[in-house]
């Protein structure tokens, strides 16, 4: 049985940060990038995703995170991604560059006071 992912917001005074719960493949990734876009308002600099509860980001995940990234940066906005150091997801990031294109915090504190 499979855990697929949910998205949770939260506002930090304008700041939205969506915290990805679960596991992100081909089967939902095209929900979890419309509610991590809709995040985003006409006020916002930053998108800050919090992947540490994240258990599994495939390659349709990854995919999803370099064109957010892409699309936000076409707007002038950041994109920061919280990261649980040592986990899979982390190791995933690495050997595909994604922690190299878009700054990456170990902790949502470190994202947020970035």
């Amino acid at each position: 049985m499979t855990d697929l992912a949910r998205v949770a917001a939260q506002w930090h005074g304008e700041l939205p940060v969506a915290v990805v719960h679960g596991e992100v493949d081909a089967s939902n990734v095209a929900e979890i990038g419309v509610a991590l876009r809709g995040l985003v308002t006409n006020r916002s600099s930053v998108l800050v995703v919090d992947l540490s509860p994240t258990t599994y980001l495939d390659s349709a995940g990854i995919n999803l995170m370099f064109s957010l990234g892409d699309e936000l940066r076409g707007r002038q906005l950041k994109l920061r991604l919280v990261i649980a150091p040592g986990s899979s997801i982390s190791r995933m990031l690495s050997i595909t560059g994604l922690d190299k294109a878009y700054p990456t915090y170990p902790t949502l504190d470190d994202a947020l006071s970035a």
